[in-house]
């Protein structure tokens, strides 16, 4: 599935916010430097989703706030429980 992601980089702590416009928020502490929040939102994504990180897939976005995230490995219903959003396919 694809989720619509806003990223935070240079938080405080790393964490899943929630949804909001249908986007998914998350903070990272590291900076957007040479990926590095990216690879650190692919981890804490797929820390949260108990799925490996080959699961969690940037497909666009990577100099952006605004991505499209694939997520694999999951189901659609235990996405959304753990999400606790409401998870929509994202349009790319």
């Amino acid at each position: 599935m694809v989720v619509s992601v806003k990223i935070k980089p240079n938080a405080k702590q790393s964490t899943i916010l929630g949804f909001k416009d249908g986007c998914l928020i998350v903070s990272v502490k590291e900076q957007p430097i040479e990926g590095k929040a990216n690879k650190a939102m692919v981890e804490l994504l797929a820390k949260h989703l108990g799925v490996a990180k080959s699961c969690v897939k940037l497909l666009k976005g990577a100099k952006s706030k605004l991505k499209k995230v694939e997520i694999e490995c999951i189901e659609e219903n235990t996405l959304k429980r753990l999400l606790g959003g409401d998870v929509k396919g994202a349009d790319l």
